[in-house]
């Protein structure tokens, strides 16, 4: 049995002959900062080149790294910069994206600092120049289909085709600042609605020509958008069902017209309170599984929806990792793996992006776990 019949497998909530790992097979479980080159140079490997990416950009980690572990996922795509939009270079550590947020390096992460739309009314909404998705330069598109082609017709990995645009919740925040944006939700939801309009249809024109390129390539996609804090959801179940759902659930429907690829979301913190919605909008896969949020931890969520969702992820980043004693790691991932690969229905990896504070010598030892207990 390959790879991708354990993913098949896996997605039918039926037990693989090995548990599928992931590391950096989607823009959700790679790493950030110095974290590869530690990694590389721990195993001997030499440092990986290149600088810090912009916002939205997914480190592509080194193919030697994913060998070495015997990882069985890959992954192609990125969130596009239409070349028409606010886009502008400022300086080595400060652009405007194409959303005219504007992003300074703050040493890890590009931070926005500034609210371009923060109390805008309903008439400044409906004037703000957003990116033009028809500007999107088609030779991207056509790389990335290439590469996922490729990875499909010549080895047996199981290929992720990264979200090509940014959630509409998280997209307010960023736009409005989370005060006026939540305070807007509460008591202006013809604004919301509006907003959620636009950013819904510059959704569907990038995912008509991104999956009708990628989609006969890949087995599944990811989308991320954080819905919740790190002990409940942002807004209420009832409030998200009203006023997020109808638009999130529109995007997934309309992904799903050009590929057969399973769906996977992205969001951190607490999302339990919302777990039906979401697997009635078609996400068939949920990450990142924060163990350290209110009501996430593996045996819980297992025994309320095992039957209903595949789980990716599992292993805290926030705590385990970076101050963890080796044994506790091993013991964990094989605690999570018998846990949540119980008749199926998980994707191994961590429960984020690796950080720089998480030794290699650790991370290590979570992945070779992994592969130690894939058959438990």
């Amino acid at each position: 049995m390959g790879r991708r019949e354990d993913f098949a497998r896996t997605m039918r909530h039926e037990k693989p002959e090995n548990l599928i790992i992931d590391f950096g097979g989607n823009p959700l479980s790679s790493m950030e900062g110095e974290s590869e080159n530690k990694l590389l140079e721990f195993l001997g490997l030499g440092k990986k080149q290149g600088g810090d990416l912009p916002f939205g950009k997914t480190r592509r980690l080194d193919e030697r790294l994913l060998k070495y572990f015997d990882i069985d996922t890959r992954s192609v795509g990125e969130i596009f910069t239409p070349q028409d939009s606010h886009f502008q270079k400022i300086s080595e550590t400060e652009y405007i994206d194409e959303w005219g947020i504007r992003r300074r390096f703050t040493g890890l992460y590009w931070e926005s600092v500034n609210t371009p739309l923060k109390g805008a009314t309903l008439e400044e909404l409906n004037a703000y120049r957003f990116p033009d998705p028809d500007s999107i330069d088609e030779r991207q598109i056509a790389a990335h289909a290439a590469r996922a082609k490729e990875l499909y017709e010549t080895t047996d990995y199981v290929i992720c085709a990264e979200h090509p645009v940014y959630g509409i919740f998280e997209l307010g925040c960023w736009m409005c600042g989370f005060e006026d944006f939540l305070y807007r939700m509460a008591l202006d939801e013809e604004w919301i609605h509006r907003f959620f309009e636009r950013v819904l249809e510059y959704q569907k024109k990038v995912i008509q020509r991104y999956y009708t390129a990628v989609g006969p390539y890949i087995h599944y996609t990811s989308s991320g958008d954080d819905f919740a804090t790190q002990n409940a959801p942002f807004v209420s179940p009832d409030m998200f069902r009203e006023l997020v759902k109808p638009y999130f659930k529109e995007r997934i429907a309309y992904t799903k017209r050009f590929t057969k690829a399973k769906y996977l979301h992205h969001s951190c913190g607490s999302v339990y309170r919302l777990i039906d919605d979401l697997v009635d909008c078609g996400v068939e896969i949920l990450n990142p599984i924060q163990p350290k949020a209110a009501d996430m931890q593996p045996r819980g969520l297992k025994a309320a929806y095992g039957e209903k969702i595949v789980f990716h992820g599992g292993i805290d980043t926030q705590e385990l990792l970076p101050f963890a004693s080796e044994s506790q790691i091993e013991e964990t991932v094989h605690e999570t793996i018998e846990i949540l690969n119980r008749d199926g229905g998980y994707i191994f990896a961590a429960a984020h992006n690796i950080q720089p504070d998480v030794n290699p010598r650790s991370l290590t030892v979570m992945l070779n776990a992994a592969r130690k207990y894939r058959r438990a």
